[in-house]
């Protein structure tokens, strides 16, 4: 049996504690935008646990670059863990990849290809869409102009832009807001491009199995004849 690289332990021990680092840091976000009232020692603590947070995650990227022996490929190689230190808004994403890691110590997957890819987009949708309506409620509630008044409307605009439907009766007016909405959008496309052509597969293989069952084989009896 071939030795396990160093790298590839690394990944293995370091992909739990990561993945809660990541719902800690979601939290931590989520209690600095909406709790205006927090008294300013425990928007310190928020603030000290989401740098903490970040610096896990940096830490991580550095060790594992230096453990792939291909540092120049390794970028690339890894883009979702580079886009992650970079934006803090997309380190939640970072929890999709824990069954994966749960499985592997196990074994094979239980989940079907389909199934997983349908229940990670799902995940994503869910994960992304909270934190990308955190972090545009937290820069349009006190914009001139906004149309964002409450985290909820937030949440509408989240869900209105994954979606692709875009009603329009919720919009970013500030700049950052509208970046993370270009953003949005974009990821929404990918990710309904995923489900949508993942479940087409499955019926398409469902139906194909039900169509090879249900042949007639040559030769073999019809049904009653008549004498």
């Amino acid at each position: 049996m071939d030795e396990v690289s160093p790298q590839i332990r690394w990944e293995q021990r370091a992909e739990i504690p990561l993945a809660v680092a990541s719902l800690v840091f979601l939290a931590m976000y989520a209690v600095l935008v909406l709790a205006q009232g927090l008294a300013t020692g425990w928007r310190d603590v928020c603030t000290w646990v989401l740098a903490a947070a970040w610096l896990l995650f940096g830490l991580d990227y550095v060790v594992r670059w230096r453990l792939s022996g291909r540092r120049l490929g390794f970028v690339s190689r890894h883009k979702l863990d580079t886009v992650v230190v970079l934006l803090p808004l997309l380190r939640p994403l970072r929890v999709v990849r824990l069954y994966e890691a749960v499985q592997h110590r196990r074994g094979e997957p239980r989940l079907a290809l389909y199934a997983r890819v349908i229940t990670y987009s799902g995940l994503t949708t869910l994960l992304l869409g909270f934190a990308s309506a955190l972090a545009v409620y937290d820069r349009e509630r006190d914009a001139p102009g906004t149309t964002m008044h409450t985290f909820g409307d937030a949440l509408w605009w989240a869900a209105a832009t994954l979606t692709t439907v875009g009603y329009g009766d919720v919009v970013p007016v500030t700049t950052g807001g509208r970046v993370i909405a270009v953003g949005l959008m974009a990821c929404g496309l990918a990710l309904l491009g995923a489900v949508t052509g993942s479940f087409s597969s499955w019926l398409i293989q469902v139906f194909s199995r039900e169509g090879e069952t249900g042949a007639v084989v040559p030769g073999k009896d019809d049904g009653p004849r008549g004498k």
